[in-house]
């Protein structure tokens, strides 16, 4: 009980900023809301709308696409990035985990800007740099899937909260583990593969779980200033749909029901391999 006290701040600042906007999103998914005039309840109307909203529905796809590529772009990241620079030391090894999380330290909207000049198709410094090595222009700006492209450039770096995570499981296992290895004469594939992996697998899981929620929640931030959504919708990811219903049309009511349909859709999403982790757990027991 004595705890309870320490965890009050947390507790009530989650109550305030997360718990309560939940709410109020779930009671105005239900009602007719502009912002001009006190909300109109009418029941299910929008969740009928949503069943037939193929545009949101879109705009999901879309969002899990980006997922299902950025989300192992950046476990592979920051876990590779973890097992080069777990056991170093010197300024190198310092210089390195400072790069890893670097892009983690800066705004979104700065990092998105700097993207935006990175991929521009007449002057930016990646479709120059295409072009000497021969290597056609995927059109990161101008064409659907290049733009598709240009998202994941974005977000797949941004992978520094993921790397200290890692770093820190890395570092957690024993070298007496990896010594015992080299003494027997294992190879060092062999102790990452059969040790050192297989070790981190729970955390790894664990931020797989997390980038999939930071990912279909932090694209609306690249792809409302590097790609606006387009070109013809190609990037128009729930977040951003869900935006342009609130502020541009002033459907206060109808994004609600968006915001809590995206919400249930990533739990979902997120639990699912939680729920495969769990039962492959449970059938490894029951084999051993």
């Amino acid at each position: 009980m004595r705890r309870w006290p320490l965890a009050a701040p947390y507790l009530a600042g989650s109550a305030l900023l997360v718990l309560a906007p939940l709410g109020l999103a779930a009671a105005l998914a239900f009602t007719d809301y502009f912002g001009f005039r006190p909300p109109s309840f009418t029941g299910t109307d929008n969740l009928t709308r949503l069943a037939s909203d193929e545009t949101f529905w879109d705009a999901v796809g879309i969002s899990a696409l980006v997922a299902a590529v950025v989300v192992p772009l950046r476990l592979l990241l920051a876990v590779g990035a973890a097992l080069l620079l777990a056991r170093r030391r010197g300024a190198r090894t310092a210089i390195g985990r400072a790069a890893a999380y670097l892009p983690s330290v800066v705004p979104d909207a700065a990092w998105a800007l700097l993207w935006l000049w990175i991929l521009n198709p007449l002057y930016g410094p990646l479709p120059a740099l295409l072009d000497v090595f021969g290597v056609p222009d995927p059109g990161f700006l101008t064409t659907p899937w290049g733009a598709r492209a240009g998202l994941v450039l974005v977000m797949a770096f941004q992978v520094g909260e993921a790397f200290v995570v890692a770093l820190a499981a890395r570092l957690a296992i024993p070298s007496c583990l990896h010594e015992a290895i080299e003494v027997e004469g294992g190879s060092p594939w062999f102790a990452m593969t059969r040790v050192t992996l297989p070790l981190m697998a729970p955390i790894v899981l664990v931020l797989a779980v997390r980038d999939m929620v930071v990912v279909v929640q932090n694209a609306f931030v690249p792809a409302l200033l590097v790609t606006d959504g387009g070109p013809a919708n190609a990037t128009l990811t729930a977040p951003l749909l869900i935006y342009r219903r609130a502020f541009e049309y002033g459907e206060l009511g109808y994004a609600s029901t968006l915001s809590v349909a995206l919400l249930v859709l990533t739990a979902i999403a997120a639990a699912f391999p939680l729920w495969l982790a769990a039962r492959l757990a449970a059938h490894q027991r029951t084999r051993s």
